[in-house]
């Protein structure tokens, strides 16, 4: 059991006794885990993406030696205990993406239409996971984001899924059980989209028998799609009516400081751990933006967005320094808490991918290329910095590709990313 963790549930060998007789109970929902990994002998997979929305700078957070014999950056030293856990990536971007800040509708998605605004987006690798592999959990994919940060998350249509920016809201979702009659109001609604799908499920019947080939690949398409969400309702339907898990932490307090990104940052990441210690969910997507407020760190004294277009300004370059470096070791101290979390004989962050990038290699000048990508934990070899070409950038798709080959997925491209990514390796 985890450390801080409790679940609540009766033990497997559970009897009614009574008059001298014993007898034993079959298994029962109660018996089970609080969450998904009742029967799983192997720690299930999972993946986290952190999106920033002002980069990071390249001189400060890449090493000058490539492969796995570099000296720690200014913002690595915080981090050098975890460099056998870290892949750093230099030198890469999104074919075909720009924009500037409109490239963050792409940084998930790859899609340099989406980015455009022009034409609709495509669907996020988060959600790509979650579509294939989310259906063991309450929560196929959590979709979070700072106060005021757009989503980065897209649907298979195109569409954006809102983000919860709450930590305290987050909580509830994941721990507090509604009463029992919000429980049946929900099942109620779930088995009221159910009947709705199955008369949509007779009406594409009856017309496949009225239509020519194309039409007919069409309606195997949208009833492959009604089959797929009668699944889901199905699966929500049997999760509305467990319980939560029971965790011995309290209900976080949100940050009021507007201007404490490093808090916010902090403090949803430790949200974030619990859904993966309860297997609550196993894949999340957190925006954290930018912010255009002082940040309260000692010696900065200027807005962190206004800092970001330096300008190449040596005071600017001094002060976003301090701001970037506290984000990333914030982002360090995320990782070493999944370390800290044994499951099965290893820990959280052997089984959890998690990403740290943006959709601005270099805020100054909006330029999308070059981008900010570390990889942490998961299934990967590990301690080397990649360092690709800084004039004709390396495909970071293929990057996508090797991620979603890392849970067990037998893709082979995911957007514009053909292959998996060149010199990353399976542990």
């Amino acid at each position: 059991m985890h450390r801080g963790l409790t679940l609540r549930r009766l033990e497997r060998r559970t009897f009614l006794r009574g008059a001298g007789v014993s007898m034993a109970l079959p298994l029962l929902g109660a018996m089970e885990p609080a969450f998904a990994r009742a029967a799983e002998k192997q720690a299930p997979k999972r993946f986290v993406a952190m999106t920033l929305g002002l980069g990071l700078l390249g001189e400060n957070l890449y090493p000058t030696q490539a492969g796995r014999d570099w000296t720690p950056s200014r913002y690595l030293r915080s981090l050098d205990d975890l460099r056998n856990k870290l892949t750093l990536v230099s030198g890469s971007s999104h074919p075909g993406v720009a924009g500037g800040h409109s490239a963050e509708a792409a940084i998930l998605t790859c899609n340099p239409a989406g980015s455009s605004g022009r034409a609709k987006n495509s669907i996020s690798l988060d959600q790509f996971m979650a579509k294939h592999l989310g259906g063991e959990t309450r929560f196929p994919s959590l979709v979070l984001a700072r106060e005021g940060s757009a989503s980065p998350c897209y649907t298979e249509s195109g569409s954006m899924i809102p983000a919860e920016d709450s930590p305290a809201k987050l909580y509830e979702r994941l721990f507090v059980d509604d009463s029992p009659a919000e429980r049946a109001r929900h099942a109620d609604r779930l088995r009221h989209g159910r009947s709705i799908m199955d008369l949509v499920h007779d009406d594409a019947k009856r017309l496949s028998r009225q239509v020519g080939p194309a039409d007919q690949r069409k309606l195997d398409e949208y009833y492959g799609s009604v089959r797929e969400l009668e699944l889901r309702l199905a699966e929500s339907q049997s999760w509305a009516m467990r319980p939560k898990p029971k965790v011995d932490v309290p209900k976080p307090i949100d940050v009021a400081d507007g201007a404490d990104f490093i808090g916010k940052q902090r403090l949803m990441s430790s949200m974030i751990k619990l859904a993966l210690q309860t297997d609550s969910t196993r894949f999340v997507a957190y925006q954290l933006g930018g912010s255009g407020n002082v940040l309260p760190l000692e010696g900065v004294d200027e807005g962190y967005h206004s800092l970001s277009h330096h300008g190449r300004d040596d005071e600017k370059l001094d002060q976003l320094a301090l701001v970037e470096e506290a984000i990333v070791a914030a982002w360090g101290d995320f990782l070493r808490s999944l370390a800290e979390v044994d499951e099965s004989g290893r820990s959280l962050l052997d089984s959890t991918a998690v990403l740290l990038t943006s959709n601005l290699g270099n805020a100054s000048s909006h330029d999308n290329r070059n981008l900010p990508v570390v990889v942490g934990g998961g299934a990967f070899r590990h301690g080397q910095h990649l360092a690709f070409d800084a004039k004709n950038n390396y495909a970071l798709p293929n990057l996508y590709v090797s991620l979603l080959q890392s849970l067990g997925m037998e893709v082979d491209r995911f957007a514009t990313g053909t292959t998996t990514m060149r010199g990353l390796e399976f542990a």
